[in-house]
Order: structure tokens, then C-alpha cells, then sequence
């Protein structure tokens, strides 16, 4: 007997990843201000990775509160750079700004999920990439940012790899399903696990 899956988020990306494996799902976008959760963590030593689960939970739990009984997958992608962490860029500038601070360097990617019922988490994970970025002319950044428009704006990074944005790296190494924002198979494992899922 497999379950009903409900992930709190609205990424289409997610839900079509789950919907490709077979799992049956429901999105519930969480509402929460992820810059105030994210806040009170700024200066206290978190690491990207953690902020990525926080959030993760914080998704999660907030749909958990009104979906009782349901599983509720949360889901969040952070992306470092050293100590910084980087937002997703708020105009095609933001975006610019973004791809000529990763230009040339390696930069890692922070993909959590996690699991709640009924207000308990059940299971956390925070899958890691490490992407490099080749050395990016900025006159070839404005041409690339006008080829591929507003789709910079839906990518923590300003680049969609799944797209055109892989044309912009020179090495990439970790889980392809990591890097779009869902560690899809320790999740599979883990709801196979909790007899979620036919297993």
C-alpha cells in the first residue's frame, strides 16, 4: 500500500522529478518568508548546508500543521561559495552580479529534504555538489543572460544546468538530481523505508 506524498514546495522541477520516479504526489507550496527564517542564522556560524535544512523543516512543518496525518516533504537548495550564500537573483543585474562571482571558482550546491508527519520530523538529508564555473568574459555573461531571459531569475545561481546554464562549467561533480534540488535517491531509499513507496 503506497502513500500519498505531499511536497511543500511549488517547484516544478521537484514535483516533476517525483511524478518521473512514480511516486504519488501532491504539491502544497509552504508559506513562510524564508529570508526571516533565514535571519536570526546569518551571523551565527551555521553552515550553508544547515541553512538549507532549516529551511527544508520549516517548509515542511508548516504544511504538516495543515495537512494532518499526511507525509509532507520539505525541500530546500542552498548555494556557497566559501561563506557566502547565495539567493536567488531578484533581476537580470542580480543575476550578472551572480555569474561573475562564480566565474572561474567552484561553488557548492546544498540540496536538503526532509519528512514530517503530524508535526515530527522524520528524516533529514542534505545531498552536496560541487560545481566549477569556467572563466566567464562579462561580455559573454550579458550575451548569455539575454539568450536565456527570465530563466536565470528561477535558479539560486542564475543558471538553469539542466539547460543552457550547463555551457557555463567546466566540471561538475555529484548527483544530477542533487544539483536540480532533490537528493532523489537517499529519498526514494527513505520512503521505500517507511513504506511509503512499493519497495
Amino acid at each position: 500500500m503506497t502513500e500519498k506524498l505531499v511536497l511543500a514546495s511549488g517547484s516544478p522541477f521537484r514535483k516533476a522529478m517525483l511524478v518521473s520516479a512514480g511516486v504519488d504526489v501532491e504539491a502544497v507550496p509552504a508559506e513562510i518568508d524564508e529570508r526571516a527564517v533565514e535571519a536570526p542564522l546569518q551571523d551565527s556560524g551555521v553552515s550553508p548546508e544547515d541553512v538549507a535544512v532549516i529551511l527544508a523543516e520549516a517548509k515542511a512543518l508548516e504544511v504538516s500543521e495543515r495537512r494532518p496525518g499526511a507525509l509532507v516533504l520539505g525541500c530546500d537548495q542552498t548555494l556557497s561559495l566559501g561563506d557566502e550564500v547565495f539567493h536567488k537573483p531578484a533581476d537580470m543585474e542580480g543575476a550578472r552580479r551572480h555569474l561573475l562571482a562564480l566565474s572561474g571558482k567552484t561553488h557548492q550546491l546544498n540540496s536538503a529534504a526532509v519528512l514530517v508527519r503530524n508535526g515530527e520530523v522524520l528524516w533529514r538529508h542534505v545531498g552536496i555538489a560541487n560545481l566549477t564555473m569556467r572563466k566567464l568574459e562579462p561580455a559573454f555573461i550579458g550575451r548569455h543572460l539575454a539568450r536565456v531571459g527570465d530563466k536565470a531569475l528561477s535558479s539560486v545561481g542564475a543558471y538553469q544546468i539542466e539547460g543552457e546554464g550547463i555551457q557555463l562549467f567546466e566540471k561538475v561533480e555529484g548527483d544530477h538530481f542533487t544539483i536540480v534540488g532533490l537528493p532523489l535517491l537517499p529519498l526514494l531509499s527513505e520512503l521505500r523505508r517507511l513504506g511509503a513507496i512499493d519497495g
